[in-house]
């Protein structure tokens, strides 16, 4: 992926809970979307990427051919991380209910449909081409309270997700040249006779 990888990663996670979200769960695809918590808007449903990390799983290591004479570096990979939280709209007395409804099927969608097959990257790395995956996160409660830094606003009950790897392509191409002359030269070992 280009440098627009991170930005596809989060726009086709919002694209899935539309499709398999609305309208059963959530009025309109507009009430989906990315977002911090401090600044939701009208969301029914935000997500949050409060963190970015290179992969351990996968490194790109040996340069790419782009053609005879030229090799580019090998891609960057990483892990996004995203936190996921339910604002309903509802009446004050079922807004905990629909919440609840809300993430239960966010955990159902990304349990269902998990692997972004359409999203095949990493052809220059070892491991070979791979698919970003959709990874349920457990993480203590002190960890999600960090996490949620919004000021005077209690913490709200998340799902915390890892999306990777997500490959970012180097730009940097190296020149090479071509092997245009070998010498091979055989030598006779007088000792042995």
């Amino acid at each position: 992926m280009k440098h627009t990888g991170i930005a596809e990663i989060g726009g086709a996670l919002v694209e899935r809970l539309r499709t398999h979200m609305v309208p059963e769960v959530i009025r309109s695809t507009d009430h989906i979307g990315l977002c911090s918590p401090a600044d939701k808007g009208d969301m029914e449903l935000g997500l949050y990427l409060y963190d970015i990390r290179e992969s351990d799983e996968i490194r790109g290591t040996s340069m790419i051919m782009v053609d005879a004479s030229r090799q580019k570096y090998p891609s960057s990979f990483f892990n996004l991380y995203y936190m996921v939280t339910a604002y309903s709209g509802s009446d004050f007395k079922y807004r905990a209910e629909e919440e609840q409804k809300i993430l239960g099927r966010v955990i159902q969608i990304f349990s269902d449909y998990a692997t972004f097959d359409d999203m095949r990257q990493g052809v220059g790395s070892p491991e070979g081409e791979t698919a970003p995956t959709i990874v349920m996160q457990n993480l203590s409660l002190e960890d999600k309270m960090r996490v949620w830094t919004v000021p005077d606003v209690a913490y709200k009950t998340s799902l915390f997700y890892r999306v990777g790897p997500i490959e970012i392509d180097s730009r940097r191409v190296k020149d090479t040249q071509r092997v245009v002359d070998v010498d091979l030269t055989v030598k006779h070992d007088d000792r042995r006779e």
